[in-house]
């Protein structure tokens, strides 16, 4: 692989307490990974896709559609404590070990993430790449209501997050009095592998804030059935390639493996 060459990392273990099997379960018709590989595959800046998981029945299905699952994740690696530094750092070693180099970038996306516009990680990359100093990029979205106006509950009782304001009940002051803050939301963060490896963070001290539009992201089981509302009242323009290019879903993304591997001669 080139030294140059930008490669997405698609993180999905197994396992999931909040929405159990999120990684595979049915958005549209389709598994929900399935989105976060088409926006990468779509995303002209992007070289290669590649899944990072634990599980054989996510392998199988993220290589259906189109990604490639070069190695499976230790178990240890796939813990809901674990860090996302440990499954990037994992990654990171493989390539070194076994692809002949290090990619110059990891496009970190999550499947929990699904919509989104393959131009804008194109953008997201095209910023990093012009600013040398970052040592990494996060997506974020504006929050509707800064932390200021936020509580604490402590035997009961609210608390504010900010006790060293001093002015009175200044949670109860207009949201405009507060500067914007901003939430990560998944939609795309880059990693450059040379921060991630050498230290003890994943992103580095000078982490380029991209805005994006306000983004779903799946947590809980009502965050998947807004999805659905969305897709089915709005559509999405992933869920159309997905449908122009695997009619039948998952079964029609195995089929597409398995004829482009007997069209290279390989099974």
């Amino acid at each position: 692989m080139r030294r140059s060459s930008c490669v997405a990392i698609v993180p999905a273990r197994g396992g999931s307490k909040g929405v159990p099997g999120k990684n595979i379960r049915s958005l549209g018709g389709y598994p929900l990974i399935a989105y976060t590989i088409e926006a990468a595959r779509l995303c002209a800046a992007i070289d290669r896709v590649v899944v990072s998981t634990d599980s054989p029945e996510i392998a199988d299905i993220a290589k259906g559609f189109g990604a490639d699952v070069p190695f499976l994740r230790p178990a240890e690696l796939a813990r809901d404590t674990s860090p996302d530094i440990e499954f990037v750092r994992h990654a990171v070693e493989w390539f070194q070990v076994h692809d002949g180099g290090v990619p110059e970038l990891l496009v970190h996306l999550r499947p929990t993430t699904p919509l989104r516009d393959p131009d804008l990680i194109a953008a997201a990359i095209l910023t990093i790449r012009s600013r040398e100093e970052a040592t990494s990029l996060r997506s974020v979205q504006e929050l509707a209501e800064p932390p200021q106006k936020m509580f604490a509950i402590e035997n009961r009782f609210l608390v504010g997050l900010f006790p060293n304001d001093p002015r009175p009940e200044y949670y109860n002051l207009p949201r405009q009095t507060f500067p914007p803050a901003y939430h990560p939301n998944g939609y795309v963060d880059i990693i450059r592998p040379a921060v991630a490896a050498r230290g003890t963070t994943l992103h580095g001290p000078r982490i380029l804030g991209f805005i994006t539009p306000m983004a779903t992201e799946v947590d809980r089981q009502e965050d998947l059935d807004y999805l659905e509302f969305m897709l089915g009242s709005r559509g999405h323009s992933l869920l159309d390639h997905l449908k122009a290019h695997f009619p039948a879903g998952p079964v029609g993304a195995r089929q597409h493996r398995i004829h482009k591997g007997a069209a290279h001669g390989a099974l």
